[in-house]
Formats: C-alpha cells, structure tokens, sequence
C-alpha cells in the first residue's frame, strides 16, 4: 500500500512539474514579447523569490544580485557593477588621489611595519621613518593587523585626526603621533633617475590623470642632467585612462600621426585619435620596456610608439586588454564600468587576446612571459609598422626584442623550497637586521656590499626561529638572502630610490635595455641595433 502511495505521488510530482512548466513556457515565452513585457515578467519572478522563496533576502539584495548576474552573463570581467568600496579605489586609481597619511606599508613580524613615508605629506611632516613599527591606532593595538585592514584603518576623510604609537628600532619608549589626514597623491611616475651619465629611466605606472604632466617634468629633468637615451619602464603597469595613454603617446610622436582607433557600437565609441603637437624630444632614442603586467591604456603606448617606429620594445608579451571601458555614476558611490569599444594601434592591430575566460587570458600572458607564447600565429594578424617591420596583431604587443626576467636558478629554487610556508618569516628576520643595521649606522653608501657575515647572521637567525636551513641548500641561500638583504638595507637606510637603483642594477632587462640605449645616437639606431642581437626568431617579431 505503501509503495502504491509512493508511486501515485511520484507520478502526480512528474506530472505538476511537466503541465506547470509547459503552461508557464506556454504563457511567458521567455524569449518573445515586448521589453515593457520582459520587464513585468521580471518583476513578478522577483516578487515571487522575495515573497515565497525558502530563505528570506531583501528585496534590494535581490536587485543587486540580479544587475550583477545580468553583467556577469555577458561573459566579459571588465564590465562590472562597481559597489562603493570597488568604486572608491578606481577613483583613487584613476586620480591617484586618497584622504590619508602617505604611508607605504607592510606587515612584518606581526606589526604594520613602514616601508617609506611619502614625500611632503603628514606622516614625513610628523617624522614616521622607514622601519617604525605602528603598534596602535586610535588606541587599538594593530598586533596580527593585515595589510588590507590597516590600509583602511590609516585612510580616510581629509581633515580627520588619527594618533599613531610607534616602536622604533633604538628608542626605548613607543613614540605617539597625532597626524591630520590630508588628501595624498600617488604619483604616476614611480621612478626617475639617471642609470649612467647618458641614460635615463623612469618608471611609469598606473597611467592616471597626472601621468603626462609627471612624465614631462621627468625626461625634462634627465634631460637637464646630460640624458642622450630614455629608457620607460611600463612593466606591471595595469593602464588606466584612455585620454592619459594618448597623451603619453603624444609626447613622442608627431602632428598628424594616429595614436590609436576606438571601435565601438553606439555613438562617440569609434573614433581615431591623433597627435596634436609637436613632440618635445624629436631625436631621443627610446627604450620601453614590457612584461605580462603591461595593459590597456599601457599597451597603447607601446603599440603606437612600436608602429611608428618610434621606440624599441624590449622585454616580454605584453597581457593583451584591447577594450575600452565607459564608466557612468549612477549613485554617489556606484557606478558602472562598461565594455563600449575595441582600440586598435595605428597598423590596424588589436592586440586582445583571444581567450575562452579571464583564467585563460592570463595564463596565455604567464606562458609568453616564460618564453611559451602559446598564441597562433594567424596570417591575418599580421601588419606592418611605418617603417616595414612586421608586428602580429592578437596576442599581446610582442616585443622588437624578446629578453626573458630574471628567474631563480636551480640552487636558489632549493633555498626557497626549502623555506616552504616559511617565507614570510624569512621576510621578518631580514627586515629586523635591515633596521638593526639602520641604528647602528653600520652602512654609509648606497654601494654597500653585503658581506659574508651578514649573510651568515639571517641564516642564524632563520634557523634560531626554527626555519631549516639544511647545509645542502645553503649555496643557493647566499644567493638569494646576498641579493635580497641588499635591497630591504638600500630601503630602509636610503629610501625607495636607492632600493630601485639596487634592483635595476640586477636586472637583466634593464641591462639589456641599458646596452642598446647607451650607444644609439637616434631612434632608428635603435631599431637596427635590436636587429643585429642574436636572439631566437620565434621571441622576437
């Protein structure tokens, strides 16, 4: 009896939901009727789910979720609904502006530990020094604090009063500040610094709303100081604005020459920009560099500056971002960031990657960073630059001149797997020597050379933190501990640009471009000294 209860319901089950669901096909038609229609027919799934639905969810929950799944089956991870902390860091992005201290920070040993104040802001104002320990805000111990929490605790409106204790490395006593935040700008030029007596570099990323006039000032200032050669590090810079990437752009090349083309569906979204003004350094030989964290409005510097011959790219593939994004505000803290157009370089390449998922798309730019570029070469992306050059359209901005990064050799890999989940204990142990070595004083140049017995002091110290250290890995240890001490020393004894001018110095791109700058007299010197390298035919263009 009671299996035949069983089988009655079942059936009655099957039937309800095959008659309910063909009624309502027959009703709705989802795909059919008006939008006035489909919008009623929206409205009343969602008065359903609010009113019947098993777990409760508010109705404005239920709006949002359905604008983010009407944006996420358009299958493109540029455009997004953008909430109000999402939309406050693009703005900070975009501007470079924030309310808060200029404060770089890291957590090192437990502690909000700073890496440099900013120059001219109300921490360097009120004294903080690289390496002070922030052991409490506002009276609230920071202790296991992490980075993303501080930074939000530090930041906020500009006017606002925030106290600070601080341990310092030599001080006995914990040291109170009480700081005003004020509206802190991050400069889009990172670095700028002559390399020698005849090359200069700067390092530009994001590209926000000051890059163009922070650049000028930059070459302007090397070129005072004896620059004949300019090499513009764009590595890991994500992009940013449009209208920035094509001023850039303009200061390099000439009236008349197109920088780069939007080719969009609704109105305003195509349109050809072009340079405007004469450049201010017609004869300067050019290097810029690229790597997988090149993107967007980056990638349209090097792809216009690369089709006009303009300057030489040295480096890897760059990610491969060819669309445009359009933001409109819709409420005072959200908005919506929008694919509205691909771009184009002045050959007529887009240089979008094709790609099945945002997943995809960067392990492609992974693969061509490592010398793996596992893009097809498809003789229809194929186009020339003004002065005949073939460059491939689809995959990134490959480079004129392939050179691979610095990698970990086969004993230093040993150290670092052998540090395992240890790392950021070894990170601690050389920051505290660094800032010990700091108080003592026991460095005056920013030449320094780490010894033997400094490197010794880090293994003894990793190991006294119960960090193995086995004997046979101990070669590719002082290597790497040798190259990284000197970087976390050079930081906190001298300021981020001796760090920089450290690690450039290492750095086999930058010596690559160093070589090739150093002895073209023009930018087409460089183009035929690029040539003339004995590098592969498949990393190069």
């Amino acid at each position: 009896m009671k299996l035949r209860n069983v089988v009655i319901v079942t059936a009655a089950a099957g039937l309800a939901l095959a008659t309910g669901g063909w009624l309502l096909q027959r009703e709705t038609e989802p795909g059919g009727g008006s939008v006035y229609q489909q919008a009623r027919l929206f409205e009343d799934v969602l008065a359903h789910v609010a009113d019947f639905y098993v777990d409760s969810i508010d109705e404005r929950r239920l709006y949002q979720m359905a604008i983010d799944g009407m944006l996420d089956e358009l299958h493109d991870p540029y455009s997004v609904f953008l909430k109000r902390d999402d939309f406050r860091a693009l703005n900070e992005a975009t501007t470079g502006n924030y309310g808060g201290l200029g404060i770089q920070i890291d957590v090192r040993d437990g502690w909000i530990t700073v890496v440099a104040p900013l120059p001219e802001t109300p921490a360097e104002r009120a004294g903080i020094q690289s390496g002070d320990q922030i052991i409490a805000l506002d009276g609230r111990s920071t202790e296991g604090w992490k980075n993303d929490q501080a930074v939000k605790e530090l930041r906020g409106e500009p006017g606002s009063t925030v106290e600070l204790k601080v341990r310092r490395v030599g001080v006995d006593q914990a040291i109170a500040f009480k700081l005003t935040r004020a509206t802190i700008h991050i400069r889009s030029v990172q670095v700028s610094m002559m390399l020698d007596d005849k090359v200069g570099y700067v390092l530009l990323t994001p590209v926000s709303e000051t890059s163009t006039q922070e650049l000028t000032d930059a070459v302007s200032t090397l070129t005072q100081q004896g620059m004949k050669s300019l090499v513009l590090d764009l590595r890991g810079n994500p992009g940013g604005l449009l209208d920035q990437g094509v001023a850039v752009s303009d200061l390099f090349l000439d009236p008349g020459q197109e920088v780069v083309e939007t080719r969009g569906r609704a109105p305003n979204t195509s349109r050809t920009y072009r340079d405007a003004k004469p450049q201010p350094w017609p004869h300067l030989p050019v290097v810029v560099l690229t790597n997988g964290g090149t993107a967007s409005a980056a990638e349209i510097i090097t792809g216009a500056l690369q089709d006009h011959d303009r300057a030489l790219v040295v480096g890897t593939p760059t990610f491969g971002k060819g669309l445009v994004q359009s933001l409109w505000q819709l409420t005072p803290e959200t908005a919506l960031k929008l694919t509205t157009a691909r771009w184009f370089t002045p050959s007529g390449r887009t240089i979008q990657r094709r790609s099945k998922n945002e997943e995809d798309q960067l392990a492609q730019a992974e693969a061509a960073e490592v010398g793996r570029d596992t893009t097809k070469i498809d003789s229809t992306l194929v186009f020339h630059t003004d002065r005949g050059r073939v460059v491939l359209g689809g995959g990134g901005i490959r480079p004129d001149l392939f050179v691979a990064p610095d990698t970990f050799t086969t004993a230093e890999r040993s150290f670092v797997r052998a540090l395992g989940n240890k790392i950021p204990t070894y990170w601690d142990a050389r920051t505290a020597y660094a800032l010990e070595i700091k108080t003592a004083g026991r460095v005056k140049s920013p030449d320094f050379v780490v010894t033997s017995d400094m490197v010794d002091e880090v293994i003894r110290r990793l190991r006294a933190r119960g960090v193995a250290v086995p004997d046979s890995v101990l070669p590719g240890a002082r290597e790497v501990i040798t190259q990284d001490l000197g970087y976390e020393i050079a930081r906190y004894v001298f300021g981020r640009p001796a760090e920089v001018r450290r690690q450039r110095g290492e750095d086999r791109q930058v010596r690559a471009a160093l070589s090739l700058a150093r002895r073209a007299k023009t930018p087409q010197d460089l183009i035929a000294l690029a040539a003339a390298q004995p590098t592969p035919a498949s990393s190069r263009n």
